[in-house]
């Protein structure tokens, strides 16, 4: 299928003239690169390491990696924020290393979010201390860690590399076989900061605090190294997290190659409801093109279900041939050798082509990608720059194509670009008081270390939160100090992510003698993509769910070919718990305060291939999910002579788009927060809208809401009312059972909130 091969500018000047493409690309934009800017090597930079540099052809370093060198050797803890490919792990690589030549007892921790993170970090570690021919000794510790590795890890291991997991239940709660390590500790790096944000961010901020205690009992004070993409609030988040200063590095001296942005809506197929065609086939289609002209190319879609959607389209560009893995998906739930393969695969270019949730946006090495596309919106202005420094690394050029979906906010984006080449990117917010995770933590702590009456726990009072654990019978006081003494280990029954409870396995029985696992999916995810009868895809290959064992978190599927991928509803219902703040609006009341809800799988649809028909659905037989939040809400008082049904299709509509510009005002990313529409609230009977935080405890957003819903509503107006649709559309009110009046309902509904006259 690959055609006469050409440039991105050749293939650009193509499509300038192409009537077709020339309809649905609304803008075009081009980003000019950018010259290095380079420093000599540091004065005191060991021999070993100036010889190692110049092997790997550095004759200079980058401003940024000279700056990070300068500021870790006057012992300051910093935070560095440079683009995507810019040579950031030389800021943490360079420092450590130099100490350790300086002090073979010298100590190092490297936490990276996801193993393997760790493990492509390993290897460019590792070929760096070869370089320098000195002996330093380097290696990962996590779960697939061999037990016969482990005590050598303790023992001699100058840097250790690890994840918060692994340090939070594996290092910390066995701190006393790790004496050479805790006494010699001299650096702490945090790679990839603005990953860690919400839930995870939380708990890994008292994972930071309950090792500094471990480092303070043991006599060592170790320097924080983070460094992160480009986030709003980088210096603020890596304070919150590590309760230390930091300087903030952040001019980049890394060239840049020249970006061409195209901003791409698909054509609208039904002008009296104004739906368009699907981004997953306008990017299946773009792909195509891209493959064919030989530009290597990586696929950025939001859900695992798209990703093996585009990766089923594509594969028919490699039907005939047999063995081609040129088109590859990848995702979180593949297999770690899997995704070995196909990271090894891109960077040696046998694959031109790969379909990725956001599992690639980190700093996995991928080599150097021509083009990237982005399905959507990708929730934040951060994983949007993110996702397209993946093409062009260095000064190569790149192409980035953003294909809007019908959703009202990527709509937004494809009107006004500006949103997205023009804004800062979002805060990363993290709430370490949430009291849940705190307390989950200070047990953790006080297994790990006795607390004496006069201690402080990071920034945190503690006194009669220990109190509390001794009632509840974890924790004993003697005269000056407090004890664990539960038989339970604590640190195994807290996970640090947001999904807490156990992954499902998936088990592959299509022939029975030979049953395999082919990949995992958390639990709140398996109740909409692993109940029965569901098809779950797996690099273009397509699965039924014939048993979905709730119990043993086991999916057992089976190979099928059928034309359809299935989309499951889940429902959402919610309870006022406690009313913290409330103030009068328009006749109506906002709240803010907890709430609890739960959430249910209830029925299931069966949606044909490149028709989007729903072609069948049927019932979800499983248990419901609760959880307990922070939200706020408005309730309002109905408009007269209306039906609940009427109401109830006026507020989903609403409510739907106000979800999309929510992101908009508090610089969160779309899938930290949700809006559910009651008709009648079960604490006052009346229409109430709940903005509430995706987060068990919550972590501070629906708070900020509060204090924004006047601006919301008359964004959420402006946008439904100019949308070109007649009756309501997926664009700004979201696809309607009945839509006879349905966007008139929701104007109307807005415009009361508003208290406007029609």
């Amino acid at each position: 299928m690959l055609s006469k091969k050409r440039t991105i500018s050749e293939l650009l000047n193509e499509w300038r003239y192409d009537e077709e493409l020339k309809e649905r690309i609304l803008h075009w934009h081009t980003l000019d690169g950018r010259e290095a800017k380079l420093a000599p090597f540091p004065e005191t930079l060991h021999p070993s390491l100036v010889k190692a540099l110049i092997t790997r052809g550095i004759q200079q370093l980058y401003t940024h990696q000279r700056e990070a060198f300068d500021v870790a050797s006057s012992g300051q803890s910093f935070t560095a924020v440079t683009p995507t490919a810019s040579g950031k792990s030389y800021c943490y690589h360079l420092p450590v290393l130099q100490k350790i030549l300086e002090d073979k007892n010298a100590r190092a921790i490297y936490l990276f979010p996801t193993k393997a993170l760790a493990q492509d970090q390993k290897n460019d570690l590792n070929d760096l201390i070869e370089q320098t021919g000195e002996e330093i000794f380097s290696y990962t510790y996590d779960g697939d860690t061999a037990p016969g590795i482990r005590q050598k890890v303790r023992k001699a291991g100058h840097i250790v590399m690890t994840n918060p997991d692994m340090l939070h239940s594996g290092i910390l709660p066995h701190h006393t076989k790790w004496v050479s390590l805790f006494e010699n500790l001299q650096y702490i790096v945090i790679d990839e900061l603005h990953t860690y944000k919400g839930v995870f961010g939380s708990h890994v901020a008292h994972v930071i605090r309950r090792l500094k205690r471990i480092c303070e009992f043991y006599g060592s004070k170790p320097v924080f190294i983070c460094t992160s993409a480009t986030i709003k609030n980088p210096k603020e988040l890596a304070e919150n997290l590590t309760n230390e200063k930091h300087v903030l590095i952040a001019d980049s001296g890394a060239p840049v190659g020249k970006k061409t942005f195209l901003f791409y809506n698909p054509p609208i197929v039904h002008k009296t409801f104004g739906v368009r065609r699907s981004a997953v086939l306008e990017v299946s289609d773009l792909a195509k093109k891209l493959y064919t002209a030989g530009i290597q190319t990586i696929i950025f879609a939001k859900s695992r279900v798209r990703v093996e959607m585009i990766v089923t389209y594509l594969k028919e560009l490699t039907r005939d041939k047999l063995l081609d893995e040129s088109v590859r998906g990848y995702r979180g739930g593949y297999l770690p050798s899997e995704r070995r393969v196909i990271e090894k695969g891109l960077r040696d270019g046998s694959i031109k082509t790969v379909v990725s949730t956001n599992a690639l946006e980190l700093g996995v090495d991928i080599g150097q990608l021509q083009a990237c596309i982005m399905t959507g919106y990708p929730g934040n202005i951060a994983s949007a720059w993110q996702q397209a420094g993946r093409a062009g690394r260095r000064q190569d050029e790149a192409l980035i194509i953003y294909v809007a979906q019908s959703t009202a906010l990527d709509q937004y984006v494809v009107q006004h670009p500006l949103f997205l080449l023009g804004s800062a990117p979002e805060e990363a917010r993290i709430y370490p008081e949430n009291m849940l995770i705190l307390m989950d933590h200070l047990k953790c702590a006080a297994f790990e270390l006795p607390f004496s009456v006069n201690d402080a726990y990071g920034e945190y009072e503690i006194q009669e939160l220990l109190d509390y654990l001794a009632e509840e019978g974890v924790v004993f006081k003697t005269s000056n100090k407090w004890h664990w003494m539960s038989d339970r280990f604590p640190a195994h029954d807290i996970s640090l992510r947001s999904a807490s409870q156990e992954n499902v396995v998936i088990i592959d029985m299509t022939v029975p003698a030979q049953t395999k696992v082919i990949g995992e999916m958390d639990r709140h995810s398996a109740m909409t993509l692993l109940h029965e009868e569901a098809i779950y895809l797996h690099q273009g290959i397509q699965f039924q769910v014939e048993k979905l064992d709730w119990e043993e978190k086991k999916a057992f599927v089976r190979e099928v070919d059928v034309d359809y991928y299935t989309d499951a509803n889940l429902a959402v219902e919610m309870k006022v718990l406690e009313e913290d703040r409330s103030r009068d609006y328009h006749g109506g009341t906002i709240s803010f305060g907890d709430v609890g809800l739960v959430a249910q799988a209830t029925i299931f649809k069966k949606i044909r291939f490149n028709t989007h028909d729903n072609i069948g659905s049927g019932p979800i037989h499983l248990p419901p999910d609760e959880m307990h939040t922070s939200s706020s809400w408005l309730s309002f008082t109905a408009p007269e002579k209306w039906s609940d049904a009427e109401l109830t299709d006026a507020m989903t509509g609403a409510a739907y788009a106000m979800n999309a510009f929510i992101p908009l005002f508090i610089q969160c990313d779309s899938s930290d927060v949700a809006v559910v529409p009651q008709v009648k609230a079960t604490h006052n009977e009346a229409p109430t809208f709940f903005v509430y935080d995706k987060y068990p405890g919550g972590i501070g957003l629906s708070e900020k809401v509060y204090d924004l819903w006047e601006e919301l509503l008359v964004k959420t107006k402006q946008h439904v009312a100019n949308c070109a649709c007649v009756e309501g559309c997926p664009s700004c009110i979201g696809a309607q059972d009945s839509l006879q009046q349905a966007k008139g309902r929701v104007l109307h509904v807005i415009r009361t909130l508003l208290a406007e006259n029609e």
